[in-house]
């Protein structure tokens, strides 16, 4: 089973954004990086952090655990995104992001059966967790504006 640990980070919010993933693989690290957008938030930065890890699950032919500190994220995407879209992707003062999640939502729905998204209790000392915070800061710091592929 691969397990990736993803997060979201921001200067600013709205401000200088990154997010970063980790990937471990029979257990070891395999890869890890970070990409930033000059005007992010917190919750962008979070939701892209998971598109990222769909795109690498979907790539994978195995079991994949997702491991984010974003509450946000995780029931945006496998919770009210299915209400949303049952209701034309319309809710009450609308949805911001809505774009982005409809992307996100779209690829999780196609995935769901293959992986699990777990929430993780951030800066809180777990090494995949610190790592995906220290590679989304990266990104912002470096100005690393692209994701590497790794599978």
């Amino acid at each position: 089973m691969t397990i990736i640990y993803c997060d979201g980070a921001c200067k600013g919010n709205p401000g200088l954004a990154g997010s970063g993933l980790v990937v471990y693989r029979n257990g070891e690290k395999t890869f890890m990086s970070g990409a930033f957008e000059t005007k992010g938030t917190n919750n962008t930065a979070e939701l892209k952090a998971l598109l990222h890890s769909l795109k690498i699950a979907q790539r994978l032919n195995e079991k994949v655990l997702i491991k984010t500190d974003s509450n946000y994220s995780i029931n945006t995407i496998t919770k009210w995104a299915y209400t949303w879209k049952k209701n034309g992707w319309k809710k009450k003062g609308g949805i911001k992001n809505l774009d982005l999640i409809k992307e996100i939502h779209n690829l999780y729905d196609s995935l769901h059966k293959k992986i699990t998204i777990e929430y993780v209790k951030g800066h809180a000392g777990i090494e995949g967790n610190e790592l995906a915070d220290t590679m989304a800061n990266h990104a912002i710091e470096h100005k690393i504006t692209f994701w590497k592929k790794i599978v």
